[in-house]
């Protein structure tokens, strides 16, 4: 089992052989070299922050420093742009205090956008303009603040066909300079029995199991299955039949499926 599952050097954690995520993997190392914003597109749980970090880390002098992610899909809607800018405020007895965002803490490193598309419609000239020039205020302040940032954003929907109403044209014509679309796990069931045997790996050395055969029914199953949840559906999966198997053969719950 051990010597079936393997991973590219630069992209440590990310299983798999099939051509497509081989294909995938090639144009994110040529996108590593550059400093232009990468778009990540692909269905939930398709892998978009592990490839977003995998650029980081083999873009040269940006992966000594920070890999900083957002997720603008689960901050508070208020509180994206104080997370994103930081904030400055005034007491009644005239001190300031100053909260750095994640902007200033991604300086010289990566600024990871998760789910781009939530971001509010009236944050969005902010960002753009902090992505072209480099430069934002803090809420409550008037000082400017100056950063050298690598941006990647990522995104489950199509950008180009949500309409002005949801993004701007011009922050996605920015962002879209290194498009990179992650395929859903259905486009290479090659990969899963590699996948399979990872995570048995993984949870089976976390819980001190000893787990050496995945019955071939088994991998059948979990092959021509649809993971509409992809890689995360199948982890999760995974990770429940680990728990519940007793001795060295994997038993998993395939009616749940």
């Amino acid at each position: 089992m051990q010597r079936e599952v393997h991973s590219e050097p630069d992209f440590d954690g990310i299983i798999g052989q099939s051509p497509v995520l081989k294909a995938v993997l090639a144009l994110a190392r040529e996108m590593a070299v550059s400093d232009a914003p990468v778009l990540i597109l692909g269905e939930t749980g398709s892998g978009k922050e592990s490839i977003a970090r995998a650029i980081h880390r083999i873009s040269g002098r940006r992966r000594n420093h920070s890999f900083v992610k957002v997720n603008c899909a689960t901050t508070a809607e208020g509180q994206l742009e104080s997370e994103l800018f930081g904030h400055q405020k005034e007491s009644s007895d005239d001190a300031i205090s100053q909260t750095t965002g994640r902007l200033e803490l991604a300086n010289k490193g990566t600024l990871f956008l998760q789910e781009i598309a939530r971001a509010p419609l009236d944050l969005q000239p902010k960002l753009l303009r902090a992505l072209k020039s480099g430069e934002f205020e803090p809420l409550g302040s008037a000082r400017s603040i100056r950063v050298n940032v690598r941006w990647i954003a990522s995104s489950r929907h199509d950008l180009a066909e949500l309409g002005q109403h949801r993004f701007r044209e011009d922050l996605y014509d920015q962002l879209n300079a290194a498009p990179l679309e992650v395929p859903p796990l259905r486009e290479r069931r090659e990969d899963i029995p590699l996948l399979v045997r990872y995570f048995v790996q993984k949870f089976a050395g976390r819980m001190n199991k000893r787990i050496v055969t995945v019955p071939s029914e088994t991998m059948n199953v979990l092959t021509k299955s649809s993971w509409p949840g992809n890689v995360s559906e199948l982890e999760s999966f995974i990770e429940r039949a680990v728990i519940l198997t007793e001795g060295p053969t994997l038993q998993a719950a395939l009616a749940d499926l």
